[in-house]
């Protein structure tokens, strides 16, 4: 197990970490709807409560906070640790989000895709051309569940698509460090898919026995195994939050899958140090916490972060 160094604690569900190029690190609180702002010291300060249950984060090309939000969810308290609890029936839909990080201004971008309702965005990343990809997670119920889907859509509002249905409980999403690769792990599956893409906003059709089917497996570790958000580092791993209490680190093509122990039941993601290039942190949720963690190489670099 990695050493780890306490960033942040009494967090509510953390997710989304972003480490700025001033050393502070962004994330959401998901069981508090807002988005907080974390100091190298640990201070918090919080940027928006928009409510609902803002999920992954990213800086677009005009400088504001692109949020998936997925609409809110039920948490269960146990032995000191949160937990996400099942979609009711009436559970409320999700939708995309821009915040002002001066202040806080909050204006929601997407509500739907040419009219079909967002179910529960949950993670977001920026390509080169200024559009973003975007897992919808879909909802999941006593008894039944949404699946959900990938989709495209540019940072002005004038435009998305559904790119890639359905998958189940698509989670963490990332692109290669050349761009050209999208990366999508889906949680009640464990699996890592790889998506070849061909122009902004589309990818290319691989091989596959069903008609929807349009990447390439990449992992898919043994045992129980739940994947949620993931980065991408310098060197095109690919490192995804696993649950339980892990991160999956996975060769780009395949060929290398590795795990670390982690202290907390619920990691929910890993960003990269803007400043230091062998510093990651990690949001480990059931226990509330921010923390830092050495890393051998840096993160790849991510799109309009400057």
């Amino acid at each position: 197990m990695m050493e780890l160094t306490d960033i942040a604690t009494g967090l509510q569900f953390p997710e989304g970490p972003v480490a700025m190029p001033d050393g502070t690190i962004i994330l959401v609180e998901i069981a508090a709807g807002r988005v907080t702002r974390i100091a190298a010291d640990g201070a918090k300060s919080v940027i928006a409560e928009q409510g609902g249950g803002p999920n992954g984060l990213a800086i677009g090309p005009d400088g504001r906070l692109y949020v998936c939000n997925n609409g809110g969810m039920p948490f269960v308290e146990k032995n000191g640790s949160t937990f996400p609890g099942l979609a009711g029936e009436e559970a409320r839909l999700g939708w995309i989000e821009v915040v002002d990080l001066t202040s806080g201004h909050t204006e929601v971008l997407y509500p739907d895709c040419n009219g079909q309702p967002l179910l529960g965005p949950n993670d977001i990343v920026f390509d080169a051309h200024g559009g973003f990809w975007f897992t919808d997670h879909g909802k999941t119920r006593l008894t039944s569940r949404d699946r959900g889907g990938v989709y495209y859509a540019k940072a002005d509002g004038s435009s998305i698509s559904r790119v890639i249905a359905p998958m189940d409980g698509p989670n963490g999403i990332g692109l290669s460090p050349a761009g050209d690769r999208l990366y999508v792990a889906e949680t009640p599956t464990g699996r890592l898919w790889a998506f070849d893409i061909d122009t902004p906003g589309t990818i290319k059709k691989m091989k596959g026995p069903a008609p929807w089917e349009h990447g390439e497996l990449l992992a898919n570790p043994p045992g129980y195994c739940l994947f949620d958000s993931l980065a991408v580092d310098a060197a095109g791993n690919i490192c995804i939050a696993t649950i339980p209490s892990g991160l999956t680190v996975v060769s780009p093509d395949g060929s290398k899958v590795e795990r670390i122990d982690l202290p907390d039941l619920i990691p929910t993601n890993i960003c990269f140090s803007a400043q230091e290039p062998n510093l990651a942190y990690l949001t480990l949720s059931a226990s509330g916490r921010l923390v830092s963690m050495p890393w051998p190489r840096g993160g790849a670099k991510l799109n309009f972060l400057t």
